[in-house]
């Protein structure tokens, strides 16, 4: 007789098996669409390399060189499957324009000022946004009324939108921050202090942008889910049975949190949309920027070692805060303990 897996075994394998699925169409889909461009990335090879005096027959070798070399005179299909191939192993490739550059080490440039950037941005932004949203909701008078309206405006304006704003405002018109880039044009990245005050003034700008809207955001959904929660009925049986307010306060804030949760996951995607084109607007150097180019240049590898990257990102982020929530949710529990049933 074959043993039952435990309720939340079977949870965590389910959630996993279609997170799987997810990923292969994912992949898939990462290989396809760089090649729905009209353009051929090697055409644009040859042009910067091509010269004036270049023999046709020279130009037509080189040409059948680089298309052995990158694996591009395969049928697609075959080219596919050695993509799947080389990714399992971890091979990303090698750039197209930056040859012989690999795909890993552009990469592994470019993230660490991703991170720097959005990680503190996003964590930051969730914390502050809930906690004023729960206080809006539970204090409500003048101060719901000076949060909300801010957090709606923020929450609404597109990020490139927002971020032209402050480069015009704060980096052009009365120049207290420097509009692009992340560090000054005369300095080398080191340790030494100016370095390090440049990067913190380029730094303003960009997490500025990200923070305000992120915030906003989370302050919205936030008192949105504290006004539903102090209008249920066992907030009110729970103020009947003489239970202290910071009690009440700590039961509406536990279970409002839960689909703010969800959101921090999904927030993730965040770098494939606004913070991505956040990077570009600031020239931040980082996998937005990398990834801007390498769509300018065609440069297939690149693109898609970069959104592999991000799908790995948010799938991995979505798949814990779904395993976490199906553990603490007793709604979801209880589901768990009826299908065993």
């Amino acid at each position: 007789m074959i043993q039952t897996l435990p309720p939340r075994l079977h949870y965590v394998l389910k959630r996993l098996g279609w997170y799987l699925v997810t990923f292969v169409v994912a992949i898939t889909l990462n290989f396809i669409l760089p090649r729905l461009g009209p353009t051929n990335p090697i055409d644009t090879i040859m042009t910067k390399l091509s010269s004036p005096g270049m023999d046709s027959q020279e130009y037509l070798k080189m040409y059948e060189e680089y298309l052995q070399e990158f694996n591009l005179d395969k049928p697609l299909i075959i080219q596919l499957f050695t993509y799947f191939g080389k990714t399992i192993t971890g091979d990303l490739g090698v750039s197209f324009t930056k040859h012989p550059l690999s795909v890993w080490s552009i990469i592994t440039h470019a993230l660490p000022w991703t991170l720097l950037l959005q990680i503190p941005a996003l964590l930051l932004s969730w914390i502050v946004g809930n906690v004023l949203g729960a206080l809006a909701a539970y204090k409500r008078g003048i101060f719901d009324k000076a949060l909300y309206p801010l957090a709606l405006l923020f929450s609404s304006i597109p990020y490139f939108c927002f971020a032209i704003i402050l480069v015009y405002a704060f980096g052009i018109h009365f120049q207290l921050f420097p509009p692009m880039g992340a560090y000054g044009m005369n300095l080398m990245p080191s340790f030494s202090w100016a370095y390090i005050t440049s990067v913190a003034r380029h730094y303003i700008l960009p997490f500025t942008s990200l923070f305000l809207i992120l915030a906003g955001g989370q302050a919205i959904g936030m008192r949105s889910m504290s006004i539903y929660e102090l209008g249920t009925d066992y907030i009110k049986y729970a103020k009947q049975l003489g239970i202290k307010e910071r009690g009440i306060v700590g039961y509406v804030f536990r279970n409002a949190m839960l689909p703010q949760l969800t959101g921090l996951a999904l927030s993730l995607g965040l770098m494939v949309g606004g913070a991505l084109i956040t990077e570009i607007v600031f020239s931040y150097p980082g996998l937005g920027m990398a990834l801007f180019n390498a769509i300018r240049e065609n440069d297939y590898p690149v693109i898609q070692g970069c959104t592999l990257l991000i799908t790995v990102c948010v799938l991995a982020a979505n798949f814990t805060i779904d395993v976490l929530v199906g553990f603490f949710d007793p709604r979801i529990k209880a589901a768990q303990q009826g299908q065993q049933a």
